[in-house]
């Protein structure tokens, strides 16, 4: 398709080198614990939510056990505040003794045991945000190496307490001590985050070369306004941002908090949507012990993981920005694929919105389109129009194929989809290529 074409032709053209550490080809996928639990170390009064051990294996229990990790969500990540106040008489870091009685060590064994992988956080600066010790410029390698003994799979570089001098000689330090321990630990940097997400402060070549991942942005926070307020920084920079993107190298919009408190149904759909359209990772941060049934459908759509895990790792862009307060959103997908999401910022009915696929430069042909939370298909030319009913706040997203090319069967288990949303469908009602 036209539109495909131009899409890959702006991506190849801004295309950064990767860091060579061959993780995170796709989005990493798992949870984190910061936005719902954040620095509760009250495990006295709390001992359910506060920052623990226990935390940590609860949530991972939940991953193994509950469908979470054949999906694809295998990070458990500690943020903040896991630490001791001082670190050990050797001048490591080290967990706090009451909270993590068994180390971190233990953690990332009880996790990779369960087919699992440990995430864990620091500071360039002199403190963690939380007051917490810092992995200043002195101690990168010692920690490093340290992370790397304690056998952990992703490492997250954050900035409070340090300079904009300091993160441009830390950022890149860590990276390489990282790698020198031998050990694949995927990495994420804040550092555009703090240096406002654009260019000129921020290399963009140069992030796609030192960090599987980095936060653009400021954090996200359990409301509509929160997510609204990214979704528009993003795609109003897309010029910029997508091109970044990549395999091994991911713009961050921050954690899903589908499932917690300040969204709606349909404003859950939007996030775990447009994320996928970004190629976002997907770092849920909820409570998986008490998720509702209609949170957990969403976070566990194969469609829209399909589209955020798609190979290509193309980031997606806004194509249309209508006065109705209609917006469409455009991914390409391997096999000749796409993703295709309809989102009103209307707030007062759903709103009846009519096009075509050639009027969102689809090239001539017959198409199929599976709609991801309805799970119906529709055929249709290329020239005809079709109405799609938009719900306020909310989004209709479709999968967009070409029929005749596709071999559905050889990506579902005896040609039947599984899970309980599927368990009714029929051959000719498979969707589209999306794993």
């Amino acid at each position: 398709m036209r539109l495909f074409l131009f899409v890959l032709t702006s991506v190849l053209s801004g295309t950064s080198v990767a860091l060579d550490n061959g993780l995170m080809r796709t989005p990493p996928m798992g949870w984190l614990a910061w936005e719902r639990f954040r620095c509760d170390i009250d495990c006295d009064n709390d001992p359910k939510n506060c920052i623990s051990e226990k935390l940590f294996t609860d949530m991972a229990d939940r991953l193994a056990e509950d469908g979470w990790r054949e999906l694809g969500y295998v990070y458990v990540n500690i943020d903040d505040c896991w630490s001791s106040m001082e670190r050990d008489q050797q001048g490591r870091l080290q967990a706090d003794p009451k909270r993590f009685p068994m180390g971190i060590h233990n953690l990332s064994h009880y996790m990779h045991a369960r087919g699992l992988k440990l995430g864990i956080y620091g500071d360039m600066g002199s403190h963690t945000c939380g007051g917490y010790p810092g992995t200043p410029l002195d101690k990168i390698e010692l920690d490093a190496q340290t992370f790397a003994d304690w056998e952990v799979d992703m490492f997250k570089y954050d900035g409070c307490y340090s300079n904009a001098s300091e993160q441009e000689k830390g950022y890149p330090l860590m990276s390489k001590a990282l790698n020198a321990t031998g050990r694949p630990i995927g990495y994420s940097c804040s550092w555009p985050a703090y240096q406002g997400g654009l260019p000129p402060k921020v290399n963009y070549t140069q992030l796609g070369e030192i960090c599987n991942l980095w936060r653009n942005y400021g954090d996200i926070q359990d409301s509509w306004g929160s997510v609204l307020s990214i979704v528009d920084w993003f795609f109003d920079n897309q010029d910029v941002l997508a091109p970044a993107a990549g395999p091994g190298r991911w713009n961050d919009p921050d954690m899903l908090i589908v499932g917690d408190f300040g969204l709606s149904l349909d404003q859950s759909q939007t996030q775990m949507s447009l994320w996928a359209i970004m190629a976002a990772p997907l770092f849920m941060s909820n409570d998986l012990r008490t998720i509702s049934a209609d949170a957990r459908r969403i976070l566990q759509n194969k469609a829209l993981i399909g589209i955020n895990q798609d190979p290509l790792g193309i980031q997606g862009r806004r194509i249309v920005k209508e006065k109705s307060g209609i917006e469409v959103f455009f991914r390409p997908l391997q096999n000749n694929g796409s993703a295709l999401v309809f989102f009103s910022r209307r707030s007062d009915m759903p709103y009846r919105y009519q096009t075509s696929l050639k009027k969102l430069n689809y090239i001539t042909g017959s198409y199929e389109l599976f709609n991801a939370f309805t799970y119906r298909t529709m055929q249709v030319k290329d020239a005809t129009d079709f109405v799609v009913s938009v719900n306020p706040s909310g989004v209709v997203t479709f999968l967009v194929s070409a029929p005749a090319k596709i071999n559905r069967r050889q990506f579902y288990s005896g040609g039947k989809l599984q899970g309980p949303a599927f368990e009714d469908a029929e051959e000719n009602s498979l969707p589209p290529v999306f794993l």
